[in-house]
């Protein structure tokens, strides 16, 4: 079941531009608009991320492309209880646990896709990787756990309202999360009322994690890592949760 899922949600993505294109474009556009038109920020003092700018910018949009990759796949699912393929499969599906795995899968895969895309843009632009193998592998990792919390968050939306008039619901408080963490400076840089809600933003410690293991540096990984995998619990709920309100709505 999870497979035959995760299949057809590729498939129609993949097939149709208008929903393949958005979701590879949007993170291009905000790395080539914060990397390139927010340099001198480099140049503040204080700002000593070893990387550079660039690098800097890559990690936030790195995590950026995860989260909305999992919303993105969520818009999805409200489509197919929009157009009645989702009811119909809650009516042939043996195990319908296996329905949110399907879109798990299909989150993920669509998301590499994007990921590959953007760190091949990133080299291009001269990106500096200070971090070793297991850095690396450490930060696509968390990135990932990250794509799976936000397919999850967005499932438990598009099971409850089952509409694509859900899509704000989806969308904006991930956006407004992500924005307020560490986009532009380290989160040592901010100030005032923006400083008091980055610092209890989880995904700051994400990001900052991320940023550290492209810099070499194993800061806040430890959290970020349980942080990420918090967020997946309490969604993996959220979402269960919504399929159940899925199925009783018949």
């Amino acid at each position: 079941m999870a497979s035959g899922v995760a299949w057809r949600t590729l498939k129609v993505v993949f097939t149709n531009p208008s929903l393949f294109f958005p979701s590879l474009i949007f993170p291009l556009f905000f790395f080539t608009a914060f990397a390139g038109g927010l340099s001198q920020v480099a140049q503040v003092p204080g700002f000593d991320f070893e990387p550079g700018y660039t690098a800097f910018q890559f990690c936030f949009v790195l995590i950026q492309s995860a989260a909305f990759g999992g919303v993105f796949t969520g818009f999805g699912i409200a489509r197919d209880f929009e157009y009645g393929f989702a009811r119909r499969l809650l009516l042939a599906a043996p195990n319908r646990t296996g329905i949110v795995l399907g879109y798990v899968i299909a989150a993920l895969a669509r998301w590499a896709v994007t990921a590959t895309a953007l760190t091949v843009v990133a080299l291009l632009a001269g990106m500096n990787v200070f971090g070793g193998a297991v850095d690396v592998f450490g930060m696509y990792s968390l990135a990932l756990l990250i794509n799976i919390a936000g397919l999850l968050w967005a499932s438990g939306v598009a099971m409850r309202f089952r509409t694509m008039q859900a899509g704000p619901v989806m969308q904006m408080p991930v956006f407004l999360t992500l924005f307020f963490a560490p986009v532009y400076v380290p989160l040592g840089l901010l100030d005032g009322w923006i400083e008091a809600l980055a610092t209890v933003n989880p995904l700051t410690y994400v990001i900052e994690a991320v940023r550290g293991m492209l810099a070499g540096d194993g800061v806040h990984v430890l959290l970020a890592f349980g942080l990420a995998v918090g967020l997946i619990g309490g969604f993996a709920y959220w979402a269960l949760r919504g399929l159940r309100s899925a199925e009783a709505a018949g």
